[in-house]
């Protein structure tokens, strides 16, 4: 049995924020783990979908990948796209491949735009 580099878990901040906490390693092995909790959090009328990638270990150009398909998720579900939590090295990473041009990008939680904020 194959084990998943990858856990994700769905939860809800408020009516305006779901959260996917992302833990281990962002590689193309990922798409289907990370499809199923996006569905979840696009199941709920939370317009904002926010990646807490704080536990990532690791992504490679696979894992870009699946960013790009959210992305285009997100935008056919009118839905905005965050992530938060991004160490030095993968703010780089977002920035070079212009994903921090596509995400809302936060420090943290505590900057998420909940309750009507944008």
């Amino acid at each position: 049995m194959t084990q998943l580099a990858i856990s994700t878990a769905v939860r809800s901040v408020d009516g305006d924020v779901v959260v996917i906490d992302v833990s281990g390693q962002l590689t193309g092995q990922a798409d289907e783990e990370l499809s199923a909790a996006f569905e979840a959090a696009a199941s709920t009328t939370a317009p904002v979908v926010a990646l807490n990638l704080a536990d990532l270990d690791y992504m490679n150009s696979s894992g870009i990948g699946v960013l790009v398909t959210l992305l285009i998720r997100a935008q056919r579900g009118k839905r905005r796209l965050a992530a938060y939590g991004l160490s030095g090295h993968y703010r780089e990473i977002f920035r070079l491949t212009r994903l921090d041009e596509a995400f809302e990008i936060f420090d943290d939680e505590a900057e998420l735009p909940i309750g009507g904020e944008s």
